[in-house]
């Protein structure tokens, strides 16, 4: 396959306002083009420099918050309450079964894996790891689930690093989660709050270093990932496998898969399950993740997550990640395979993690 034409054809031209003769045209506003900027009036101007991206990135998060509800204040955060039930070694790693308290009145269950090789005062990469939609949630990810290619959360922490995987909401040990009682309108926006607490925890460790964070995830968990990262930004790598792909391509524009509780329910209720009308699509997500470093994995024939709609992102996300000067960080493999994390790519992105966290 030809990248280079296939990049080529599916790059989307930007849509313009008429102009005077003489002026430059205006982008209008659209969430699938990259090519505009609010104004300090909010009207849509040519993105050309790192401070248009600023007030894009800025809007592209207020979107997000009017589809997923805000995220709360974290001031004042609650002591994590770190409490162990059971610990588990093996011959690179201990492993916790805790809970934290994520906020007032909700603990998060999780695993927590520390490496037992350490030397006195060394500090290693923290990773967040969340797992794929499934009733063992965190156990997928420490290999105990039925599908192969899904414990990431164990063999990063077989590779030396410091590991936390959480349950997600409705899942796991968070099974019963109530999501009528909690202050958030969206399971998703009640996610990025959790996630964004795991780095809490794991920058309070001292094994941890505060400057070495990724997330990663798959399926569920992949475009948990994303989220984590466009509002977290301790982040610096993230990996998101069968995680994305734009509105628009997901299943045809069909979105009722997004709109469940533990999902964002507003893309139903407010925005009638119509692409055009949500305030935000992942050309937007994947550029605000910019410059923390970003590994994708689309294969080929993934029903859920179009990998022609992650082409089209590619060259617009791209331009972003060279607008910081970084376009290397910027990585999306295309495995001819399923809705999986097949070992290659899977060992591919520790590596992708290992290198821009040293």
């Amino acid at each position: 396959m030809n990248r280079g034409l296939l990049y080529l054809v599916s790059s989307i031209a930007p849509l313009v306002m008429g102009a005077k003769a003489g002026e430059t045209p205006a982008p209008i506003k659209s969430h699938q083009s990259l090519e505009w900027a609010p104004d300090a009036s909010g009207q849509p101007v040519p993105l050309k420099t790192a401070e248009d991206w600023d007030r894009r990135r800025a809007a592209i998060v207020a979107g997000f918050e009017e589809a997923a509800g805000k995220l709360p204040s974290r001031e004042n955060l609650p002591d994590l309450d770190v409490r162990v039930s059971e610990r588990i070694e093996t011959d690179r790693y201990v492993r916790e079964t805790i809970t934290f308290a994520s906020e007032e009145g909700d603990r998060t269950p999780a695993y927590l894996y520390l490496p037992k090789d350490l030397k006195p005062g060394e500090k290693r990469a923290g990773i967040v790891a969340l797992h794929p939609t499934g009733a063992l949630g965190k156990g997928i990810v420490d290999g105990k689930g039925e599908r192969p290619n899904r414990a990431y959360a164990r063999e990063l922490a077989e590779r030396g690093h410091v590991v936390i995987a959480p349950d997600y909401l409705s899942f796991g040990d968070y099974k019963d989660y109530d999501f009528a009682a909690d202050r958030y309108e969206s399971g998703t926006m009640k996610g990025i709050w959790n996630h964004m607490r795991c780095v809490d925890l794991l920058v309070s460790r001292p094994e941890v270093d505060p400057e070495k964070i990724a997330s990663i995830g798959h399926s569920l968990g992949g475009h948990n990932a994303i989220f984590h990262g466009v509002f977290d930004r301790r982040v610096k790598v993230i990996v998101s496998s069968c995680g994305w792909t734009p509105l628009h391509d997901y299943y045809g524009g069909d979105l009722k898969g997004w709109t469940s509780d533990r999902y964002i329910p507003s893309i139903r209720d407010r925005y009638a399950l119509d692409p055009d009308q949500v305030p935000f699509d992942y050309y937007e997500l994947i550029a605000a993740l910019a410059p923390a470093a970003f590994f994708s994995n689309s294969p080929l024939r993934d029903a859920n997550f179009d990998w022609r709609g992650v082409e089209k992102v590619a060259p617009q996300a791209r331009r972003i990640y060279e607008l910081h000067g970084v376009p290397e960080k910027l990585r999306i493999a295309y495995p001819d395979d399923e809705h999986d994390f097949p070992t290659i790519e899977r060992e591919e992105s520790y590596r992708f993690i290992e290198r821009w966290l040293e």
